[in-house]
Protein backbone atom coordinates (compact mmCIF):
# COMPACT_ATOMS: atom_id res chain seq x y z
CA UNK A 1 0.00 0.00 0.00
CA UNK A 2 1.08 3.53 -0.77
CA UNK A 3 -0.35 6.85 0.40
CA UNK A 4 -0.26 9.78 -2.03
CA UNK A 5 -1.49 13.37 -1.96
CA UNK A 6 -3.03 15.10 -4.97
CA UNK A 7 -3.81 18.81 -5.31
CA UNK A 8 -7.29 19.34 -6.75
CA UNK A 9 -7.62 23.09 -7.44
CA UNK A 10 -11.19 22.96 -8.78
CA UNK A 11 -12.74 21.31 -5.69
CA UNK A 12 -15.07 23.99 -4.32
CA UNK A 13 -17.39 22.45 -1.71
CA UNK A 14 -18.14 19.51 0.55
CA UNK A 15 -20.21 17.88 -2.22
CA UNK A 16 -17.11 17.92 -4.42
CA UNK A 17 -15.16 16.23 -1.64
CA UNK A 18 -17.83 13.53 -1.29
CA UNK A 19 -17.82 12.97 -5.05
CA UNK A 20 -14.05 12.59 -5.03
CA UNK A 21 -14.16 10.24 -2.03
CA UNK A 22 -16.45 7.96 -4.07
CA UNK A 23 -13.28 6.89 -5.93
CA UNK A 24 -12.99 4.36 -3.11
CA UNK A 25 -15.96 2.52 -4.65
CA UNK A 26 -15.02 3.16 -8.29
CA UNK A 27 -11.41 2.02 -8.44
CA UNK A 28 -10.14 -1.45 -7.66
CA UNK A 29 -7.21 -1.33 -5.24
CA UNK A 30 -8.18 1.81 -3.30
CA UNK A 31 -8.18 1.36 0.46
CA UNK A 32 -9.06 4.89 1.58
CA UNK A 33 -9.73 8.37 0.16
CA UNK A 34 -9.82 11.58 2.21
CA UNK A 35 -10.69 14.77 0.33
CA UNK A 36 -10.62 18.28 1.80
CA UNK A 37 -12.05 21.21 -0.12
CA UNK A 38 -10.51 23.57 2.46
CA UNK A 39 -7.04 22.31 1.55
CA UNK A 40 -7.93 21.63 -2.11
CA UNK A 41 -6.37 18.21 -1.86
CA UNK A 42 -7.04 14.50 -1.67
CA UNK A 43 -5.03 11.86 0.17
CA UNK A 44 -5.49 8.39 -1.26
CA UNK A 45 -4.18 5.07 0.06
CA UNK A 46 -4.02 2.38 -2.59
CA UNK A 47 -2.32 -0.81 -3.75
CA UNK A 48 0.34 0.37 -6.22
CA UNK A 49 0.47 -3.12 -7.79
CA UNK A 50 -3.19 -2.80 -8.88
CA UNK A 51 -3.53 0.91 -9.62
CA UNK A 52 -1.31 3.64 -11.06
CA UNK A 53 -1.15 7.37 -10.40
CA UNK A 54 -2.23 7.94 -14.02
CA UNK A 55 -5.35 5.81 -13.51
CA UNK A 56 -6.29 7.83 -10.43
CA UNK A 57 -5.83 11.12 -12.31
CA UNK A 58 -7.91 9.76 -15.23
CA UNK A 59 -10.72 8.69 -12.85
CA UNK A 60 -10.75 12.16 -11.28
CA UNK A 61 -10.88 13.75 -14.71
CA UNK A 62 -13.96 11.63 -15.55
CA UNK A 63 -15.60 13.12 -12.44
CA UNK A 64 -14.75 16.61 -13.68
CA UNK A 65 -11.65 17.42 -11.61
CA UNK A 66 -8.05 18.16 -12.47
CA UNK A 67 -5.47 16.55 -10.19
CA UNK A 68 -1.75 17.03 -9.71
CA UNK A 69 0.35 14.64 -7.63
CA UNK A 70 2.27 16.36 -4.85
Amino acid sequence: MIKKTFKIPDMTCSNCAMKIESLEDDLDGVKRVDASYHKLQMVIEYDETRLTEEQIIAALKKKGYQAVAV
